[in-house]
């Protein structure tokens, strides 16, 4: 039998305690973006089961209203970084758990090369009567024995066990679940969670069963005395200096803390820099994902969502108003770059292009979803159409909404999206014209959007009034790659 307390298991446990801070942080600074929690995936307004903002709206409000207004603002007390940087948070939630994992695939390996699974994995059921009397002694104020031969009692045992083989294998597979990329190539695997909803809230509530095992794991150590516990899982000797220990594993929080407490600071003061470094290593991650899957959506109608959630609002100038009230009869799509035949086509030239329509579901960034049918261009029709030269890598999608006068919050400029080439040639990736049968709303992106379904929903331009082939997309808007990248910091693939 192994040690009961090896230097590698002080080494994962101080790595698990760093990276789980960091995920639970950036993790809220994520659901700051929807508070809400559903279990289906239509998100009807009013019908979630929990709300963490005062803010409420209805399907039927008489105002109108967007899926940003019921974004929050929290405290970098408790998000990372906090005060709406939904696009830093992902960064750093993507980053975090890329590590997180690899530590626990470390840890596990060990586990089993080394025989402590002796000590994690209970052999026999009667590990569970047994932890139930250990809770019992511990509720008169005593300490129960531990297994003979063992550093643990029942309950202790019990508790590792599932916390390490359950709980975080579950917070990982629900978190595979709200992929788009994920759900539009297996959209069976969402539903053993009852849809991207219901993975959600699993989620969540994973979250808060980490929370609450930490809090009953730090009252153990304080039960069965601080110093002693800290000689065996700071200096993983029992025996050492309990002084020493003490002060070395204290010294150990502080520096977690302050970590917290700079980066916090670094990511609200410096979020481009912010964006570029934490980008290094999520980036290829996101775009492997995002290369790697093709929809196979295939909902049905009694699937259609009965009511769909909008991000952003419609253009405000005249042109605009002007054009929706003679039923886009006017518009124009302007296509060109790096094309052999540069065009200006109407709706209805559009439409003779070819149409196609596709039953899917809509995942928003901020993390609520919705099924709808669309009917358009398939974008790789247009493509042909136009003939693109070899040499072009991405396609730019300009919008006619002037963000400054849509969003504000010291944002500016008009929409704009960029995505890879091949994203573009994908089966379900149109150019929509039509929702639910009928000519898109104005609220949805009329007269045209794009659809990408792999993508978050971002990435899905609406309003769209002109279409380039380009090389790169170094040189347009702030060069990061979308309207959103540059304004909000969001990572420019949106597989996950």
């Amino acid at each position: 039998m192994p040690t009961f307390f090896p230097l590698w298991v002080v080494i994962t446990h101080f790595l698990n305690l760093f990276f789980l801070l960091l995920l639970a942080r950036s993790g809220l600074e994520v659901l700051s973006a929807f508070p809400k929690l559903y279990w289906h995936d239509d998100c009807p307004p009013g019908r979630e089961w929990a709300r963490f903002s005062k803010k409420m709206y209805g399907a039927d409000s008489r105002r109108m209203w967007s899926s940003l207004d019921e974004e929050e603002s929290w405290s970098p007390l408790i998000a990372l970084p906090g005060r709406k940087n939904l696009g830093l948070g992902r960064h750093w939630h993507f980053l975090t758990v890329q590590f997180w994992i690899l530590t626990g695939i470390v840890y596990v390996v060990l586990v089993f090369v080394t025989g402590y699974w002796h000590y994690l994995i209970p052999t026999h059921w009667s590990i569970v009567p047994d932890s139930i009397r250990a809770v019992g002694t511990y509720l008169h104020f005593q300490i129960p024995a531990k297994i003979p031969g063992q550093p643990f009692e029942p309950a202790q045992k019990l508790a590792y066990f599932l916390v390490i083989f359950v709980l975080a294998p579950f917070q990982i597979a629900t978190g595979a679940a709200m992929s788009p990329s994920v759900l539009a190539r297996f959209p069976r695997y969402g539903k053993l969670f009852g849809g991207k909803q219901g993975a959600r809230s699993l989620h969540f509530l994973g979250l808060c069963a980490f929370g609450v095992f930490t809090v009953v794991h730090v009252f153990m150590v304080i039960v069965h005395g601080v110093p002693d516990e800290f000689t065996k899982i700071v200096l993983a000797d029992p025996g050492g200096n309990r002084t020493f220990a003490l002060a070395l594993g204290l010294a150990g929080l502080f520096a977690v803390l302050l970590f917290h407490v700079i980066i916090s600071w670094f990511s609200l003061r410096y979020r481009r820099r912010t964006q570029r470094l934490l980008g290094w290593v999520v980036d290829p991650f996101e775009k492997v994902i995002s290369r790697a899957f093709r929809s196979r959506q295939r909902w049905r109608r009694s699937d259609i969502s009965p009511y769909h959630r909008v991000n952003g609002y419609p253009p405000t100038d005249d042109d605009y108003e002007r054009m929706a009230a003679t039923g886009f009869a006017d518009y124009r799509l302007a296509v060109g770059g790096l094309v052999t035949r540069p065009v200006t086509l109407s709706l209805t030239q559009l439409r003779d292009l070819g149409t196609q329509r596709q039953i899917v579901k809509h995942n928003c960034i901020q993390g609520w979803t919705a099924v709808a049918e669309w009917g358009g261009v398939p974008l790789s029709a247009l493509m042909d159409h136009v003939g693109v030269a070899p040499e072009a890598r991405h396609v730019v999608f300009y919008a006619m909404d002037d963000k400054g006068l849509t969003e504000g919050e010291g944002r500016y400029g008009y929409f704009y999206g960029t995505i890879p080439l091949h994203l573009a040639g994908n089966p379900q990736t149109i150019l929509a014209l039509d929702m639910n049968g009928a000519p898109l709303p104005v609220a949805h992106g009329a007269p045209v959007r794009l659809r990408i379904e792999t993508q978050l929903g971002f990435k899905m331009v609406k309003w769209i009034t002109a279409i380039e082939f380009v090389v790169d997309t170094a040189d347009i808007g702030m060069g990061m790659g979308g309207w959103r990248e540059d304004q909000q910091f969001y990572a420019n693939a949106a597989g996950i």
